[in-house]
């Protein structure tokens, strides 16, 4: 019994240490956790906007015609009443860094959320690309159902492309606990910042890092490892980070890049069509069709190989391109 009250008076003494360690005025001390935004029920809002893009694969209800709009509707509701709540509550306290949230907060929330809620059909556009193109360019892929239901790198695509529309509109915070949520459950980090063209595959993408300020053209394969990062951290005179700067490469379309690649620099540009192969690193421009490979030469030591494809084969790889996306248009 005495143990256990020595026990307990020393737990006490412990809390009252932590407890102080609260007073030191810095951001992790802050108390205001209640203004911010609830990362749980944003995510539950994120899910059903995840719901209503593919709700033929996320519905436990058989679905049809005509109770179709309805089951939207539940996923849709639900999803604006969470998130326009959130948004303001991201908005003051960005600005006031915590309190009750203003008539123009609770207008802009509500308003940030229809806009992304209409950009929805386009958006199932995009990412029907995404599917097929991993359907396509995997072969242990054996149909495009397994893709949606399994394949970790559409979980993190889609919800780049949900996070992508609310950064577009300025909106604080949101996007990025959406991304950072589907980055700890696929193992991509995928910045809602970074631009994003047609039928991006990434394949395994354990690993992955695509940054805020990069640039992804059309067709662009992507495995598992590798880093579209930046080459250096831009600062003011006063020591601080300049964000408005590009950061992060810029990848053309029709690029592959094979695992763990690093890929470094705003103004480094892979040309459309080229190949950096497993473990190159590249913190300058490449023209198009160029092919870089690294062999290991040994005692920790490297070398990397350079060619360039010819102007046919540049040509033949467009046209391809080309009749593969009619392809998917038509599917």
């Amino acid at each position: 019994m005495a143990k256990a009250e020595k026990g307990h008076r020393r737990l006490e003494s412990i809390i009252d240490s932590l407890a102080a360690s609260y007073g030191s005025g810095r951001t992790i001390d802050s108390l205001e956790s209640a203004a911010l935004p609830n990362k749980r029920k944003i995510i539950e809002a994120l899910d059903h906007v995840v719901s209503s893009i593919y709700l033929g694969f996320y519905s436990t209800r058989r679905l049809n015609s005509n109770n179709l709009r309805h089951y939207l509707g539940e996923h849709m509701h639900s999803s604006y009443e969470m998130l326009s709540g959130q948004i303001a509550r991201a908005v003051v306290y960005q600005r006031e860094g915590g309190g009750e949230p203003a008539a123009e907060d609770r207008e802009f929330g509500e308003k940030a959320v229809l806009d992304v809620l209409a950009e929805l059909p386009r958006l199932r556009d995009a990412l029907h690309l995404d599917v097929e193109a991993a359907a396509t360019s995997d072969p242990a892929a054996t149909n495009a159902e397994e893709v949606i239901y399994s394949y970790p790198a559409i979980d993190a695509i889609t919800v780049y492309r949900i996070a992508h529309e609310f950064y577009l509109l300025g909106v604080p915070l949101i996007p990025r606990i959406m991304s950072e949520h589907a980055h700890s459950v696929t193992g991509i980090d995928l910045h809602p910042g970074a631009t994003v063209g047609r039928s991006l595959f990434i394949d395994h993408g354990t690993g992955v890092v695509i940054g805020e300020t990069a640039v992804i053209g059309d067709d662009v394969k992507i495995y598992q490892g590798v880093t579209l990062g930046a080459l250096t951290i831009p600062r003011d005179d006063k020591g601080q980070v300049i964000t408005t700067v590009k950061r992060h490469p810029t990848l053309e379309d029709r690029v592959t890049i094979y695992a763990s690649a690093i890929i470094l620099g705003g103004e480094t540009v892979v040309g459309e069509d080229s190949v950096i192969g497993g473990n190159v690193w590249l913190t300058e421009s490449v023209p198009a069709g160029t092919r870089i490979t690294y062999s290991a030469t040994g005692a920790g030591q490297g070398s990397q190989t350079v060619t360039s494809l010819s102007d046919a084969q540049l040509s033949q790889g467009r046209a391809r391109s080309g009749r593969d996306s009619k392809a998917a248009d038509a599917g």
